[in-house]
């Protein structure tokens, strides 16, 4: 009898190890995850999401392998994400351009096709003049637009992106008109101010940083939610009475489906892999505003960057009809 209980005891302790190991296996991640990025290698969004990949593993003690799915101006990085694999164990990094092309007609879905999980970032334009102008605020600004109708030109980083969106929307937030100039990105924009061929830029504060420091140019106000780590002296938009927030953005995304149990898990890891001080010092040392949103915080913020960026499309004729 003695020996057949112990029989039973350890044919019981084997089950519930058993059971406890199928638990422990259930639990995100039993295997290597992988994260796409919509963008080329070496880029903003790729060394930001590399680097977050790397604490991600740390926290996970998974390998977190970064998939570089490129094309169609982030449209076939973003469907990837869409159409991956529902089982968890693929996460995207989606940007500012699963906003900007539903409106152009570009891609047949939108942010809500996705499972967003949390924001990572925003990078903030500023409205920024060469260092001689008589202008030092948005005030300034304003007054001179509508005293020289027609003059006034912004350069931005080319046709539809987002920083011709926030040129027309500083316009439209300080009600004037303005020409608005095309470059082949933020860096001949930039160039091109510092030799005085326009009047301002809308480009983001990290692009126009070292001119900023090298006394080249100046800001005249941030249109972030707070004002920049960089320079802490510029006010925002808002502090200047116009009531406007933009910028370009990152987060992270699941493709639809994931059951709730694992998305929590997930949830929970990213949290881990941002609070991460490694990952939090490169994003300060890069320049890039870290600005975290849960899912649901989220969720309120795509609705609504959607909602103006495709408004201000439409302002410019860039919407399809």
């Amino acid at each position: 009898m003695k020996r057949r209980s112990l029989l039973a005891g350890m044919a019981a302790a084997a089950v519930g190890c058993m059971m406890s190991f199928t638990a422990q296996a259930a639990d995100w991640p039993a295997k290597p995850v992988t994260m796409i990025c919509p963008w080329s290698a070496g880029g903003g969004t790729d060394l930001l999401l590399r680097k977050f990949a790397d604490s991600l593993s740390k926290i996970t003690k998974q390998t977190v392998t970064v998939v570089n799915t490129t094309g169609g101006g982030g449209a076939i990085g973003h469907a990837a994400i869409m159409r991956a694999p529902a089982d968890g164990y693929t996460i995207g990094m989606i940007t500012f351009e699963l906003n900007s092309l539903p409106p152009q007609g570009l891609i047949p879905f939108t942010w809500k096709d996705f499972d967003p999980m949390m924001r990572v970032n925003v990078d903030a334009p500023a409205l920024t003049v060469n260092a001689k102008s008589p202008m030092n605020g948005l005030k300034d600004f304003a007054d001179y637009a509508k005293a020289h109708p027609g003059d006034v030109t912004i350069g931005n980083s080319g046709p539809g992106s987002v920083w011709h969106i926030a040129a027309a929307m500083m316009a439209e937030e300080l009600g004037i008109t303005a020409k608005y100039v095309p470059f082949d990105g933020a860096a001949p924009a930039v160039t091109a101010l510092v030799g005085n061929h326009l009047t301002a830029v809308s480009v983001s504060v990290a692009e126009v940083r070292s001119q900023v420091a090298g006394g080249n140019l100046k800001m005249l106000g941030v249109m972030g939610e707070e004002r920049s780590s960089l320079f802490p002296d510029v006010p925002t938009f808002a502090e200047q009475g116009v009531k406007a927030t933009f910028g370009t953005w990152r987060g992270l995304a699941l493709p639809k489906g994931v059951k709730p149990e694992t998305k929590a898990q997930i949830q929970k890891a990213l949290k881990a892999a941002y609070d991460d001080p490694e990952f939090q010092a490169f994003a300060k040392s890069a320049g890039l505003n870290l600005a975290y949103q849960d899912d649901k915080a989220f969720e309120k913020f795509l609705e609504k960057n959607a909602n103006d960026v495709a408004r201000v499309m439409r302002s410019l004729g860039l919407a399809k009809k």
